[in-house]
Order: structure tokens, then C-alpha cells, then sequence
């Protein structure tokens, strides 16, 4: 029987946190329960603290989460924006939201809690003075203390040395931080403006997870030495194996992991605090007896750990409401709150009960209403459950529904602000540390279990079933009323040419939205229409506007233009929609600002045709074809059997020596097509997993030296060389405005006969002449380049686009 009541109420944003895949609760299986009831007897915390996503040690959170029951959270100061992506085209804070999740995703395996600071990872950095000075040292040392005063770890363990073993300015920086943030965190007068919310937190211990990788750290006597390679019974699993797990979710990175099984020992190394010889949490009571008064809690936890029936859980629940009652009275808040949100989900999961709540629609605008329904069953017998009134019957689903009315946009709160290179904005403290948003729409959920009231939350979900994957969940998306986007997001004009481009615009209302759409563009840049009335009477309803941009005489490359919306209740700034969908992580839907670069770029085009061999996943050939190049994406089988010929260059993708297994046989083709008369031009590579023997016709190795300075001094020391004067003339201007890093990776000894123009170092260390090789190969040329052109060209760089041009130029005798 399917019963269904109409029950409104108002949903309410409440400040907590949301599960990663926003879905409902998953039923949880008896050894599972098993071990959460084992937690409930565990009163410790331990935090780990390092710089990005993927930093983390699995294997260690895994085993002190689920072997020790302790809580267990993982500081990465960044969300991973400057990075690599292995799987996809997106950068920036793109690559930073589809990072967040993989990390989300690796604790929802390992049992760990997430945080963040509100620093941005700005890419590679080679130094900690460096770091702070983008970060701005005492701002981000302020968000880590917030977080060791809102999660109050007894012990807090660094991934990285505060020295220069850690090998990455950032790495270095997330230690030194961690050192000074444990003493701070303790001291009333360091930060006084958090003491309104938390109070001062004094860790036990500050320890140094180190291990053989770190040159120069040996085992030594002083070092706590652990061994973690339990294997769990109730999971069916060594930690090893869920570590593995864990880590494949940063597939972004291509962290896919190897399953260990056996021994693992892990070394510590005191930073700050009392020196451990036997234990992580030696001298630490990690009892209810860290309670006064508590003691009795402890043994009913342990009475009902031992009574567990595995095939009856249901049996548990009497005993568990009393818990809760007697949790819900103790002194300390801080524990009380954590105890009691586990009890009341063992409840749940010992009843078989579930509950969840979903939109009949994926997307509603801001100021929209929906009828959210939510869905319950029992399905243990013999558990008196009540919703409302109405007694849920064991094993009947049934179904409520209620009124949602869609308040705000559901952007990243760390997105809702414009931000600076080194930090996110983030207005509210509260949000500070926290993995995703607070204030997603949720539905309030109170349930009578054996007489007992108990309050919940449910994120409000989209599902829907797919034919090869199933039933799939997604977020349930709050919309601005129209949106706008822009096809490019960096324009780039040749010359004074006026460029055509396209905008389309969306209603995303239920009923009727109206609006003026207005270009605001830099002085100077006119366009035909500047203005567009927008009308929309069905929902998704969308509207392609093609405008023309007349350039300026002069632009800056900080020129862009941007698009208001006038309402007739007032203006706001445009969004743009944009959507990132891989099956590991849920999808992401966010609302950049609906604006795009200006650039303007003075260049010849010797080459009209350019074939490109994706790699890793770049926008290059989006960003050539904006400089009116024609590109044809190849694939193997245009390679292998395909006439190569019509085609002025070549271009690999970013990493594709590294990604993909089938260039090996595609090599000796590309070769031939050089050797014929063309231009073929390789992109960065790393040295570690190359499918073949050599990039090049002649001989040359990679390194890992790398430019981060995005200013640093180009010496130019082939004034001749043919890539620097044909068809566009390379000047020192050439090198203004590059975004984020020179290059990485450069080539290190090559053959002799490679031309290396350019000689490029970060301040204060030696100069490199590997970013650039150009070598004559028969009639044609071999270009190797480890210079960032992968983020130059999409920021719509204009040196990057003329020095990139002179690359696919043909050899000229």
C-alpha cells in the first residue's frame, strides 16, 4: 500500500553541514553499525593539516577513523585551483570545486571529516616567503585556527616538514602554519574577534607524519613508529585496501591507487607539544571519563555494544534512546553535540529507517516554489515510528510532501565574491573551514521512534533513473531567473577587426521573466546591439544573440566586458551557468559572472591549418580558433591511415605522452609527417610514465625545473632564431601579462641539434634554456615547448598567441 499526506511547512536553511553526495543517508550494513556503536565510546580528535587535495595520507585517516574510532578531519589549506587536470578541460576555480568533491568523495571512504582555509592554490610555488606573501601569512593562519578551535583536536599531525625537504612553498608554508597555529590557537589574545563563536583550543601534541620520501629522514630513535596495516573484520577490510579506495577519487590528479594488504608503519616526528613513546594519544583521555560525572555513559555504551544482535539490530534502538537521553543531559557541548547527531543516525540505521527528499525538477529559479516530497520506510520490524500523526506500518513506503520556495543562488560560498590571486572572499566566519555550503536547500524532518521525538535534516535532492548507470542523485540547483553565456570566455581580436559573438541567454523561471540585457564594455569598444530585450514564457526557454564588437584602438589586459540585467524591479549583474559532470563526484553547477576577457593581438598567420592531438585535456584549440585558425581535432586513426599533408602543424596536447598508450604507434607517423615538410608541436610533458622511447627525432630528457614566476626575465639568447622573428617579430612586451607560471618541466640535456632560444629562471636561481627547443628535422620542424601556453592561451594572453603563431610557422629556407 502506498499512502502519500499533504503536510506544508517552510524549508529552512539551517548552518550545518551538508553529506558530499547530497543524497540521502546510506543504509548501513550490521558490521558497519557495529563499529559506529564501538565510536560512540571514543572521545578523541585528531587533525591532519597540509596544503591540497590529494596531500593527505589516506591509509592513516582511514585507521584512525575506523580502527580507532576517533574523529578524524583533513585541513588542506586549498581546494587545488592551480593544479593539473588529467581528466578534463577545467582550470581555476574549476578545477578547485571538481577537486573539493574528489575530496569529499575520498572521505566518504575513509571516514574523515573535511576543511578548508580560504587560501587559493595559486600553482607551484618554490618557496614559503613566496606563499605568504600571496596568501597573506596571518589571514590564513587565522581560518587554520578557527578550525583547530571548531573541531578541538587533541592531536594534529602535518603531512610536511616546515623545511625545504617539503619541496613545494606550499607544502613548507601548510607546516610552519601548523606550528604556529597549535600555539595560537591556545592564546585568548591571538584572534580575540573568533572568541564570540569558539574558545581557545590547546592540542596535545603537533606531529610530523614523516616517512623515507622526505630526503634526509632517516628512522631514527626519537620517532614514533605505528603500524597500521590492521585488517577489519566488521569491514571485511585491511586499511591498506580502504585507503586505495579513498585515494582513486583524486582523478583529476591520476592518484588511482594500488591496494595494500599487510604491515604498514607509519613515523612520526614531534613538532610542538608532549613527546608520545607509546601511542598517537598517549597522555590523552579519549574515555567518557574526560567528562565528569559521564562514567555511566560509558558502560551503557559498552552494555549495548555487547548485546548488539547482528541479525536483530532493531533490538538496540530502546537502549540507544536512553543513551540519548543521558548524552543530551552531559556539561560539555562541544561532545555532546558530536555524540548526539551519531546516536540518533545508529538509531535510524539499527531501525532500517529511511528517509529522503526530492524536487520533481533538477533546477528552480530564485523566488520559486516547489512541492518537495519526502519519502520514509521502516524496515525493521517492531519499531514504532510516527511521522506527524501517521504511524509509519514496517515495510510500506510512504510519502509527504511540503512547499519549498527557492531563496537564493546555490553558488560556492567561497565564489560569491570576487577574490584576489591568493585568498577567497568569505563573508560569513561561520562558513570558514567548511568543505560546501551551509545553507543548501534542506527539508526538517521529526520522527517519533518508540516514543522518542528526534529532529533530522535531508538535503533536497534531484534523482532520476539512467539507463546504464541507474538511479542518480544530484543537487538540487537554485537559479538565478536568466542567465547569460558567453561563447569565449577571453575574446581575442587580430588586428581592428570587429568579431562576432554569440550570447545565449535562459529563462529559467516557471511563468513569465522579462529583462534588458546590457553590454558593458571598456571605453573605447562599441557593440551592435549593445542592448537586447529578453522575454521568456516557459521554463529553459533560451534565446542565441549574436553581438559585434568593434575593438578599441588601445587595450589593457585587464579589458572585458560584462553583462547587467535590468529587471523591472531592479538590475543585477549577469551569471553565466555552467555545469561539470564525471561519474565520481556529483555534479557541480555554478554561476561564474557572465563576463569575458579583451584581448587584442597584433599577429601574422603563416599556418591556417592546424591538426591537434588532445592530451590531458587543454583549450587550446578553442583559443587558436579565436585568432580565425582553422582546427581539426585528430585521432589515432587519422594518424595511422589519415593523409596528414593538408595540414600547416600539428599540436600535442598537454601531457598526451604521458595519457595515452597509442601514441607510441602514432610516433614514427608524426615523424613522418615532419620529416615531409610539417610543423609538429609538443606540449609539456613529466618524465615519470612516458609510453615512448623518445618525444623528439633526437635525443633530449625532461626535468622537473620549473618557472613559477609569472613575471620572471626572459633572456632572448637566439636573437635569429626563426620561431622568434617569423611572421611576428618576439619582444620583451611579448612576455607582459602572463598568468600564473612561465613553464614546468623543462627539458634538461638534449642532442645538439636542438636550437634552445630562451633562457628563463625564478628569481634568484639559475637560468634554464629547456622551456623551448626547436630542432630541423628533414623538411620539416620539431617543436618542444614547456612553456604554459595551456593557461596563457585561454586567459587570451596576447605575446602567448603571437610566440604560439611563430611555433606553427613552416621551416623557411
Amino acid at each position: 500500500m502506498n499512502m502519500k499526506r499533504v503536510v506544508s511547512f517552510v524549508s529552512l536553511f539551517l548552518f550545518i553541514a551538508v553529506s558530499p553526495f547530497a543524497q540521502t543517508v546510506q543504509p548501513q550494513h550490521p558490521g558497519k553499525i557495529k563499529q559506529a556503536i564501538k565510536k560512540l565510546n571514543t572521545l578523541g580528535s585528531v587533525l591532519y593539516f597540509a596544503a591540497h587535495p590529494d596531500d593527505e595520507n589516506t591509509r592513516l585517516i582511514a585507521w584512525l577513523a575506523k580502527e580507532k574510532h576517533f574523529r578524524t578531519g583533513y585541513l588542506s589549506l586549498t581546494r587545488g585551483d592551480g593544479g593539473q587536470n588529467l581528466i578534463g578541460t577545467e582550470q581555476a576555480e574549476e578545477l578547485g570545486l571538481v577537486r573539493t568533491n574528489e575530496l569529499l568523495a575520498a572521505r566518504n571512504v575513509d571516514g574523515g571529516e573535511q576543511f578548508f582555509s580560504s587560501a587559493i592554490d595559486f600553482g607551484f610555488s618554490k618557496t614559503p616567503e613566496e606563499t605568504f606573501d600571496i596568501w597573506t601569512r596571518e589571514s590564513i593562519l587565522a581560518d587554520a585556527v578557527w578550525v583547530i578551535r571548531k573541531f578541538k583536536p587533541d592531536v594534529i599531525i602535518t603531512r610536511f616538514p616546515p623545511d625545504q625537504r617539503a619541496g613545494h612553498g606550499h607544502h613548507q608554508a601548510s607546516a610552519l602554519l601548523a606550528i604556529e597555529a597549535f600555539e595560537a590557537a591556545a592564546d585568548p589574545n591571538r584572534f580575540p574577534e573568533q572568541l564570540s563563536a569558539v574558545t581557545p583550543w590547546q592540542a596535545k601534541r603537533l606531529l610530523w607524519n614523516t616517512s623515507s620520501f622526505f630526503q634526509g629522514s632517516p628512522p631514527s630513535s626519537s620517532h614514533l613508529l605505528v603500524n597500521i596495516g590492521d585488517y577489519n573484520p566488521l569491514l571485511g577490510e585491511s586499511y591498506g585496501e580502504i585507503a586505495a579506495e579513498s585515494r582513486s577519487n583524486h582523478k583529476s590528479q591520476g592518484f588511482g591507487a594500488a591496494r595494500q594488504r599487510g604491515n604498514i608503519v607509519e613515523r612520526f616526528e614531534v613538532l610542538a607539544g608532549d613527546a608520545p613513546k607509546n601511542g598517537l594519544f598517549e597522555g590523552v583521555e579519549t574515555s567518557w571519563k574526560r567528562i565528569s560525572g559521564a562514567e555511566r555513559i560509558g558502560r551503557l555504551v559498552a552494555q549495548i555494544d555487547e548485546q548488539f544482535d547482528m541479525e536483530h539490530p532493531e533490538k538496540s534502538i530502546d537502549d540507544l534512546l536512553d543513551l540519548l537521553a543521558l548524552v543530551s543531559e552531559v556539561g560539555n557541548n562541544h561532545w555532546k553535540d558530536l555524540k548526539v547527531a551519531e546516536i540518533k543516525d545508529l538509531i535510524l540505521a539499527c531501525g532500517g529507517i529511511w528517509f529522503e527528499s526530492y524536487a520533481p525538477v533538477s533546477q528552480l529559479a530564485v523566488g520559486e516554489q516547489a512541492t518537495i516530497n519526502t519519502a520514509y520506510i521502516v524496515r525493521r520490524p517492531n519499531v514504532n515510528v510516527i511521522v506527524g500523526n501517521h504511524p509509519l506500518p514496517f515495510n510500506e513506503p510512504y510519502e509527504q510532501t511540503a512547499a519549498f520556495t527557492a531563496s537564493r543562488i546555490t553558488q560556492p560560498y567561497w565564489l560569491r565574491q570576487a577574490h584576489g590571486l591568493g585568498r577567497f572572499t568569505v563573508a560569513n566566519q561561520e562558513d570558514v573551514g567548511r568543505p560546501l555550503n551551509s545553507d543548501g536547500p534542506k527539508t526538517p524532518i521529526t520522527l517519533a521512534i518508540n516514543g522518542k521525538s528526534l529532529t533530522f535534516e535531508r538535503p533536497i535532492v534531484y534523482k532520476y533513473t539512467h539507463p546504464v548507470r541507474g538511479e542518480v542523485y544530484e543537487p538540487l540547483v537554485v537559479t538565478p531567473r536568466i542567465t547569460a553565456n558567453i561563447g569565449q570566455r577571453a575574446l581575442v581580436f587580430n588586428g581592428t577587426q570587429p568579431k562576432t559573438i554569440e550570447v545565449r541567454f535562459t529563462g529559467h523561471t516557471q511563468g513569465e521573466v522579462s529583462a534588458v540585457a546590457r553590454l558593458q564594455l571598456p571605453s573605447g569598444w562599441r557593440a551592435e546591439p549593445s542592448e537586447i530585450p529578453l522575454h521568456f514564457s516557459t521554463k529553459a526557454a533560451e534565446t542565441v544573440s549574436h553581438i559585434t564588437l568593434y575593438p578599441a584602438e588601445n587595450v589593457s589586459l585587464t579589458d572585458s566586458l560584462r553583462i547587467v540585467l535590468e529587471y523591472p524591479n531592479g538590475t543585477e549583474t549577469a551569471h553565466a551557468l555552467q555545469s561539470i559532470n564525471y561519474e565520481h563526484i556529483p555534479k557541480i553547477t555554478w554561476f561564474p559572472p557572465a563576463k569575458a576577457r579583451l584581448s587584442k593581438v597584433e599577429t601574422g598567420l603563416s599556418a591556417k591549418h592546424i591538426g591537434y592531438l588532445p592530451g590531458a585535456g587543454d583549450l587550446i584549440p578553442e583559443a587558436l580558433r579565436e585568432i580565425g585558425l582553422q582546427v581539426t581535432l585528430l585521432n589515432e586513426q587519422d594518424v595511422l591511415s589519415g593523409d596528414l599533408s593538408p595540414y600547416d602543424a600539428i599540436v600535442a596536447g598537454i601531457r598526451l605522452y604521458n595519457v595515452d598508450p597509442r601514441i607510441r604507434y602514432m610516433q614514427p607517423r608524426l615523424m613522418e609527417y615532419v620529416k615531409a615538410g610539417g610543423t609538429l608541436v609538443v606540449q609539456y610533458n613529466v618524465s615519470r610514465g612516458l609510453q615512448v622511447d623518445g618525444i623528439g627525432p633526437y635525443p633530449f630528457e625532461l626535468s622537473r625545473t620549473r618557472v613559477t614566476d609569472e613575471t620572471a626575465p626572459i633572456t632572448v639568447q637566439l636573437p635569429e632564431s626563426r620561431v622568434l622573428n617569423y611572421p611576428n617579430k618576439i619582444t620583451q612586451a611579448d612576455f607582459y601579462g602572463w598568468v600564473q607560471e612561465r613553464g614546468l618541466y623543462f627539458v634538461d640535456e638534449s642532442a645538439k641539434q636542438y636550437d634552445r632560444p630562451l633562457r628563463i629562471a625564478d628569481p634568484g636561481e639559475s637560468p634554464s634554456d629547456g622551456s623551448l627547443l626547436v630542432a630541423r628535422y628533414g623538411e620539416g620542424n620539431f617543436v618542444y615547448t614547456s612553456l604554459a601556453f595551456f593557461r596563457q592561451l585561454p586567459a587570451g594572453v596576447p605575446g602567448a598567441y603571437r610566440l604560439f603563431v611563430n611555433l606553427l610557422a613552416k621551416p623557411i629556407d
